[in-house]
């Protein structure tokens, strides 16, 4: 039996720029085709900060400047991140096995998540998008019922909610493709936001965390391993102090006991070990890992990074 891993992707995986992020997927590529080598199945999802930033700013200067046109969304702007992130990180993947010898589809999906309306993240918008606005532009957002927050000295910039992610849309696409033991690119960016209305499915303004996305899609397909890449190789304690702590392996309980004691940031590492427990205690015989690009494949063999088990 294959190991199925759903694995997110972190900013640095995909880079910033259109040429930074041709010349990232491929690396990430080459470190993607040595897992599957190793007898792997993989779901890939990524992150899309500076992505859907660069597309929001883009889409709502462009709406500005000519009056027949309007704003984009966030919804919207979501699924166009999904897409071209797909496209750079599907081609570079399917080079990359082809390359070794390997003939098997990739394809990404635009994934639709489904959040709850009456999430209480909705009042309390974390989110920054788009770039700096001078106080007129800020109030003219206000007026359209639009979160907007000041940073001093640069200007004021919009702010969104971050809901929980409910349930994923096409998850049984997602599963389809999988159990044909095909490469699949799902919930990118935490996937687009929707809230249902009857039948119909309505773009909220939003943007969900990636890795709470993460942890719903690898339950999902049922997963053996959730792996979510960051910056370093392993989590690190009490990093203010003369002893920071780097973590190897820990339990569930051990993970709950950090999580009490305020160890992790809160929209920084918080939302990744959360995420993992969550998908660990959904589930048996599951794993969960964090740790970096560079590190993953020897994390996946137990080498490096932090491993979360059950007990």
């Amino acid at each position: 039996m294959k190991k199925r891993i759903v694995i997110a992707l972190g900013h640095r995986a995909l880079g910033t720029t259109f040429p930074e992020q041709k010349k990232a997927v491929k690396n990430s590529a080459k470190v993607l085709a040595d897992m599957i080598e190793e007898g792997c199945q993989l779901v890939i999802t990524h992150s899309n900060a500076p992505q859907v930033g660069m597309i929001h700013t883009a889409m709502n200067e462009f709406g500005k400047s000519h009056q027949d046109y309007t704003v984009a969304p966030m919804s919207v702007c979501s699924a166009m991140s999904q897409g071209y992130i797909g496209y750079d990180l599907q081609n570079a993947i399917r080079a990359e096995l082809l390359k070794r010898g390997i003939f098997k589809t990739v394809s990404t999906i635009l994934t639709q998540v489904i959040v709850d309306p009456y999430d209480d993240a909705f009042h309390h918008p974390v989110k920054t998008i788009g770039r700096y606005m001078n106080a007129e532009e800020a109030e003219e957002e206000e007026q359209k019922g639009n979160y907007v927050i000041e940073e001093p000295g640069k200007g004021y910039r919009r702010i969104v909610a971050a809901p929980m992610p409910k349930s994923i849309v096409e998850i049984d696409a997602i599963k389809a493709l999988v159990k044909d033991d095909q490469v699949v690119i799902a919930c990118g960016g935490g996937g687009i936001p929707v809230l249902q209305q009857g039948n119909e499915l309505k773009g909220a303004s939003a943007i969900i965390e990636k890795d709470y996305a993460s942890g719903k899609l690898a339950e999902g397909v049922d997963a053996d391993i959730l792996m979510i890449l960051t910056n370093d190789a392993q989590v690190d304690i009490d990093r203010n102090t003369d002893h920071p702590t780097f973590l190897g392996k820990i339990t569930v309980d051990e993970a709950r006991q950090l999580i009490a004691a305020d160890q992790f940031g809160v929209n920084s590492m918080l939302p990744k070990i959360c995420a993992s427990v969550d998908f660990i205690t959904a589930g048996k015989g599951r794993t969960a890992i964090i740790t970096n690009l560079d590190h993953a494949l020897d994390a996946l063999k137990g080498k490096d990074g932090t491993i979360i088990t059950e007990a």
